[in-house]
């Protein structure tokens, strides 16, 4: 049994789709197993950026099957949107598979989103306004449309109807907006159906006799520990796990048949959105990183907040996650810096927080204690061989696997599949 997790261990946009990628060269399954079109990965060969929100990143490999698992929300819209451009630029999306347990997504769950974010105000979370809180939420409440349903059209005619009279009341009752149209939306969705219908398959199957055949399954994580629903920044966070827990679920395994788990670590932080973020740069460092990173959504196109890398908030999701490796990304961005900090733990009133808070008031009263660096000054894209990175650039990497606990596996100089320095080979 070979099989891998790419995890994301601090708030998203890590750049796990780049190191899914690089790893799904080896693999023969690629399975996503949570979050919805709100995530979003970015894949650069070739010289050419490929832009994935649903999608798997082993989509780029014509023999890799790809699985969007049990654990996701669809939109089956975007999906096929997705699917089309994906072909237009000559990437055949045919080897694709879509789990009859998924989650269905639908334009009342868009508007609703829509309508509660703009209903909070001050308070809001921060969402891509993309349904998927509350498509998990009918999930959780036992009323969600699944992929299954989907395809037997008079189930699927019963359950949306009750849904869209149950939304269309909310809506109009409560948030003083337009319903929608039952008719216009059953036929709409009919329509995906029969064109998604050839890449629908029992995934939690296929996953799992794959895993007992021996093949090299890859497991893909979408946003970041920090954001997991129970263990990250509460309300701050994504509506789904994405941990190694969480991928279990979702995928449709046993715990025993996750090795090598991967946690990918920006060499620095970023957040999208609201929530607490003890190292949090607001000067020209700040914007000098987000410049010449160019840290914007790539789903949102949203300015990202930076900081310094937090070593604590990353020892967190070690423990949660139970990281074999880290895979530490866009090095490179710090290559012009003469010092680099790093968080190595946090004070309240002069005493060591031991544990990472869940009282986000307390959090945002921490101290941040900060280890400094001092910066290589060279160029690193280039390089391909771990013992010729700049000693100094050595030694931050191995300064923080030892502040985080856990060996370093993987690091990335560049967006591009080829800047990829190996140190473990799973596959």
């Amino acid at each position: 049994m070979a099989t891998a997790m790419v995890i994301g261990a601090q708030w998203g946009d890590e750049g796990k789709g780049k190191i899914v990628d690089y790893l799904a060269a080896k693999a023969d399954v690629v399975v996503r197993s949570q979050g919805g079109n709100n995530a979003g990965h970015t894949v650069v060969t070739g010289g050419k950026a490929y832009p994935l929100r649903l999608m798997p990143s082993g989509i780029m490999y014509p023999g890799t099957i790809c699985i969007v698992g049990t654990g996701v929300v669809v939109d089956p819209k975007s999906l096929l949107e997705e699917m089309e451009n994906l072909e237009k630029q000559g990437i055949d999306a045919k080897h694709l598979q879509i789990s009859t347990r998924a989650q269905v997504v639908f334009p009342y769950h868009i508007r609703l989103d829509e309508a509660e974010e703009s209903r909070k105000g001050s308070r809001k979370i921060g969402t891509t306004k993309n349904g998927i809180g509350p498509c998990y939420a009918d999930k959780i409440n036992r009323i969600g449309i699944r992929i299954c349903d989907l395809m037997d059209e008079e189930t699927f005619a019963e359950k949306l109807k009750y849904n869209v009279e149950q939304k269309n009341l909310l809506l109009e009752k409560l948030y003083g907006m337009e319903g929608f149209d039952y008719e216009t939306m059953l036929n709409d969705y009919l329509g995906y159906a029969e064109k998604l219908r050839p890449y629908v398959k029992d995934t939690n199957y296929t996953v799992q006799q794959l895993v007992k055949e021996g093949k090299n399954v890859l497991f893909e994580g979408a946003q970041a520990s920090m954001l997991d629903c129970d263990n990250g920044t509460y309300p701050y966070v994504t509506s789904s796990h994405p941990t190694a827990g969480g991928a279990c679920i979702g995928a449709g395994i046993g715990p025993h048949m996750m090795q090598n788990i991967f946690g990918v670590v920006k060499a620095y932080s970023t957040r999208v959105g609201e929530g607490p973020f003890p190292t949090e740069l607001h000067d020209e460092t700040g914007e000098y990183l987000r410049n010449t990173a160019h840290e914007f959504g790539t789903v949102t196109g949203r300015p990202r907040r930076i900081g310094w890398l937090d070593t604590r908030a990353v020892r967190y999701a070690a423990a949660l996650n139970s990281f074999d490796y880290l895979a530490i990304t866009r090095l490179d961005i710090l290559d012009g810096m003469e010092e680099i900090k790093v968080c190595t733990g946090y004070e309240y009133e002069g005493k060591e927080v031991e544990e990472y808070p869940a009282d986000l008031k307390f959090l945002g009263k921490i101290t941040p204690v900060y280890k400094t660096f001092k910066g290589w000054k060279e160029k690193i894209s280039d390089i391909r061989d771990y013992n010729e990175l700049p000693a100094l650039c050595r030694e931050y990497l191995e300064g923080i696997s030892k502040l985080i606990g856990v060996p370093i596996g993987i690091v990335s100089v560049g967006p591009s599949r080829e800047q990829t320095i190996v140190l473990k080979d799973v596959f």
